[in-house]
């Protein structure tokens, strides 16, 4: 039985071969896999700046520098999953909704084999045709969303479909319970004063930017997993939930956030929870020649393939 990781960087360098995730083997079979990595190269749900179309090429240069273990959750990630890139399902530019059908058609058969989705945004409108994909298959889905924004607009420009109103659209056509969903990190200026009213109303818990700051990053993280529950969920990071100081490249930047560390120690204290699928958006490369936004990006993605590691652990554990 094959078991997928990347080469070997003791014995090619990391800048040699064709860029794929952390330089995994590029495969689009769903036998004997664990994992994959996924590409959604739309960006045209943005409200101002273009260009998360190259995120995925970006985080995939970046991920070269990643590693097999993990220190900080004490697991060989590579090692305790076969994880393939499956490459970029093909999207329509300028087409959001032709885009929404071909992302649920290229998740579909990946989900059907039971393999975790990873995937690369793109802009957060991608997230919506995810949960589509996922939903059919998990039912209702638990949510733990971090972002500078609550996207939970009910339109923009007159449109119902963009990155600002994905999870409004995505609680109005039953893909979530609103029950066992959280937003983290939202701040920046808002139209209104019950802005944050709109997510509350839909139902979901929020723990805007301020008040997190009143909690360590591990009671945040208990937070979540207490709101998320045991059931099956969706683990979405948008890039600018990090402050602007780590994150440049992206496409609606808002001061004051966390850390890039702060940001990993986050994510690590969601061990435990039943995440089956997860998404890392808004990368925007050109606005970022050092790469330091997808190069966290990356090691995002590579937190999210640690904690489905670690569930796998636990499930030969019992």
């Amino acid at each position: 039985m094959p078991h997928y990781q990347p080469t070997d960087a003791l014995q090619s360098p990391r800048f040699c071969g064709i860029r794929t995730f952390a330089r995994l083997p590029f495969v689009t079979t769903t036998e004997d896999v664990d994992a994959t990595i996924i590409g959604l190269p739309f960006d045209t749900g943005v409200s101002y700046r273009a260009g998360a179309r190259f995120g995925p090429a970006a985080i995939r240069d970046a991920s070269s520098l990643l590693r097999p273990y993990n220190p900080g959750q004490g697991v060989d990630v590579f090692g305790t999953l076969s994880i393939t890139d499956g490459g970029d399902i093909s999207v329509v530019p300028g087409y959001i909704e032709d885009s929404y059908a071909h992302i649920e058609a290229g998740l579909r058969p990946i989900l059907e084999a039971g393999i975790v989705p990873i995937c690369l945004g793109g802009d957060h409108s991608i997230t919506l045709a995810e949960l589509r994909a996922v939903a059919k298959k998990h039912g209702p889905l638990g949510l733990a969303h971090f972002d500078a924004h609550s996207d939970t607009w009910d339109e923009y420009f007159g449109h119902k479909y963009n990155h600002g109103t994905t999870f409004k659209r995505a609680l109005e056509e039953g893909l979530l319970d609103p029950q066992r969903c959280i937003q983290v990190g939202m701040r920046g200026p808002l139209y209104d004063a019950g802005d944050y009213d709109v997510a509350r109303k839909l139902g979901l818990a929020i723990l805007p930017n301020d008040e997190m700051r009143q909690h360590t990053m591990a009671e945040v993280a208990q937070i979540v997993r207490e709101r998320v529950g045991n059931g099956p969920a969706f683990l979405t990071f948008d890039v600018d939930f990090v402050d602007p100081a780590y994150t440049p490249g992206t496409g609606t930047p808002e001061v004051g956030g966390v850390t890039s560390w702060e940001a990993l120690q986050l994510l690590r204290g969601l061990h435990g929870l039943n995440f089956v699928a997860c998404d890392i958006v808004e990368v925007l490369p050109s606005y970022d020649p050092t790469q330091i936004t997808a190069l966290l990006a990356a090691n995002v993605a590579y937190e999210m393939l640690s904690l489905i590691a670690l569930q796998k652990k636990r499930a030969r554990a019992m």
